[in-house]
């Protein structure tokens, strides 16, 4: 699976952006996908799950509310619609795929693709 993320930029406070990860290689709704999400100072963390077939989602309680993970099948592409952006938000966002679902979906040694990160920044 080759992963394509795209879609962050510069933006002020209270703002929003939409990131999308595109796949290409195989179905993404047969498969887990996360966002995750890293700074220079902070090991890379969870974001954001969608369980395959595309019902479940889960989110970090520091996103919850204001992200919102999704999928156009058709599209073969992940979507996460960030709204009411703060500062802390800013680092460079991953899409990740598993193939397999046996251990925790939050962690990042369970994924096996990676998208390229698109840097989102967001300014006071």
């Amino acid at each position: 699976v080759q992963l394509q993320a795209s879609g962050g930029g510069l933006v002020q406070t209270g703002g929003s952006l939409r990131l999308s990860c595109t796949a290409s290689g195989r179905t993404l709704s047969a498969y887990d996908i996360n966002w995750f999400r890293q700074t220079p100072e902070k090991e890379r963390e969870f974001v954001a799950h969608s369980r395959h077939g595309g019902k479940i989602t889960y989110y970090a309680d520091s996103v919850r509310g204001r992200f919102t993970i999704s999928r156009d099948n058709a599209e073969n592409t992940v979507y996460l619609q960030m709204n009411s952006l703060k500062p802390e938000d800013t680092a460079v966002y991953y899409c990740a795929v598993r193939t397999t679902f046996n251990g925790p979906y939050f962690r990042m040694n369970q994924y096996d693709y990676w998208g390229q990160g698109t840097l989102v920044t967001v300014s006071s």
